[in-house]
């Protein structure tokens, strides 16, 4: 594939497009013309998040004429199984799980809050509009045709009680008895993956571990406990590290296929 710079622009955009011309946003503007410095009549990418690829061409410093709208040069199908990880959110280091899971490949990120959180006092709808940049700007520079989920913030036991059918969640932990690894407890779902679609989860705790309350609940709801490492992971690293073994599974997963 040709190695153009490319713009995630939502999909709502793409379809109100008007005579094949993109206007842009300040902030695109500046993007295109000042940092990456696209002169008028080169060539750019854009996508919309959602597996579509367009080529454009620069003909204003804020508009670009989408070439074939109507047909995308590239077009990638949705994953049939979806990656998610859960994460009590940490008092530091969240923005970057939120770009490496979103470059290796994960498909949902979901903030959660627990009762031994160090930092609990978060504006959310101001941070949602932040973590989104992030991620946007991480897919632009993985060059993933989908882009992630950044879901609400939620309490984790909450959470896991909003679980549907077609969701399958463990829960990484250190200090209690498990007999699986993250990749072992992959495995053991088979069944589950032989019936199509669905979203796989890790669950990745606060600083301070779960409290016996959580603990409680996850026992008494039979959640899976998993570990990750034989080490203490920080919060940022056990992320990292269940993304990429998510995402592994899934790789392998498509070859046995």
């Amino acid at each position: 594939m040709e190695d153009l710079t490319r713009v995630i622009i939502s999909p709502e955009r793409i379809e109100n497009i008007k005579n094949n011309n993109l206007e842009l946003s300040r902030e695109e503007a500046h993007y295109i013309n000042n940092v990456m410095r696209i002169k008028n009549g080169n060539e750019i990418f854009i996508a919309n998040g959602e597996g579509s690829l367009w080529k454009a061409i620069k003909v204003k410093n804020d508009c670009l004429e989408i070439i074939q709208l109507k047909k995308p040069y590239l077009f990638q199908k949705q994953e049939i199984y979806l990656l998610g990880i859960a994460v009590v959110v940490p008092k530091s280091g969240f923005e970057d799980i939120l770009k490496m899971c979103t470059e290796i490949g994960i498909d949902f990120i979901q903030p959660l809050f627990s009762e031994r959180q160090v930092k609990k006092n978060l504006n959310f709808s101001r941070k949602l509009l932040r973590w989104n940049s992030i991620i946007k700007e991480a897919v632009e520079q993985s060059e993933r045709l989908w882009k992630p989920s950044i879901l609400n913030g939620m309490d984790i036991i909450e959470w896991l009680k909003s679980r549907d059918s077609q969701e399958r969640v463990s829960v990484s932990i250190t200090r209690e008895d498990t007999s699986y690894d993250l990749n072992q407890w992959l495995r053991k779902k088979q069944e589950f993956v032989n019936k199509k679609g669905g979203i796989f989860w890790n669950v990745i705790g606060p600083e301070g571990g779960w409290s016996s309350k959580e603990i409680d609940f996850f026992n008494k709801n039979n959640i899976a406990f998993v570990k990750l490492s034989d080490t203490i992971l920080r919060t940022s690293t056990a992320s990292i590290n269940a993304s990429s073994i998510l995402n592994q599974w899934r790789i392998d997963l498509k070859f046995r296929h």
